[in-house]
């Protein structure tokens, strides 16, 4: 999917709906499904919506509008470690997702995971900000102070070490996350199936 120019103009509620439209979200984003996919390659494999995942993505869509970054695979993991430089908060579900996808984006994209970390660590993320209020403020205003697009620099020493301590946690996590998701693949592969049989059979109604 082509990367989105949000102008600095636009508040971030209109951002947000821009955002939500193109990647085909839904008009709440889907805060209020019961259950969203895990992409396993072309499996979904279904995973519940909990309330502390939509209290983080809520933030986490706000980010992906801000910094750039990509929905895609490695877009996912590079938003994933620029959280992690930047700080995810008391937000414990985003710090879970966001390790496993630090994992995923070291052995994949590492250079572009780890530049993403980098420029986190010279960001501020709006994790614990009152969200409503971040909605009404405009897409430049944020950007300018949050630093997403400040001067690069070398990394520092105390850098390199959180990246260092983030990868060891992200191991773990990835690790048992894999494991899930060995045990969750059936599922998937029966949702596939089952989807696929829906839009074949409205297809054929259509007819």
């Amino acid at each position: 999917m082509a990367l989105v120019h949000y102008d600095e103009g636009l508040t971030m509620r209109e951002a947000r709906a821009l955002y939500f439209d193109v990647n085909r979200f839904g008009a709440d984003g889907g805060y209020g499904d019961a259950w969203v996919d895990f992409k396993l390659g072309p499996l979904p494999v279904p995973f519940p919506n909990t309330r502390a995942r939509v209290r983080a993505v809520r933030y986490h869509d706000l980010h992906h509008v801000l910094t750039g970054y990509d929905t895609n695979a490695i877009g996912e993991f590079e938003i994933s470690a620029w959280e992690l430089g930047a700080g995810c908060k008391g937000f414990v579900a985003a710090w879970q997702l966001n390790l496993g996808g630090l994992f995923a984006g070291l052995l994949s994209a590492p250079r572009r995971t780890v530049r993403a970390f980098f420029r986190g660590r010279r960001s501020e993320s709006l994790y614990g900000r009152p969200f409503e209020e971040l909605l009404d403020r405009e897409v430049g205003e944020l950007r300018r102070e949050m630093r997403v697009d400040g001067p690069s620099a070398s990394p520092a020493a105390i850098d390199v070490l959180w990246l260092v301590l983030a990868s060891l946690a992200g191991i773990v996590v990835g690790v048992l996350g894999f494991a899930t998701v060995l045990v969750v693949a059936p599922i998937g592969i029966v949702n596939l199936a089952l989807r696929r049989h829906r839009a074949r059979s409205a297809a054929e109604a259509g007819a």
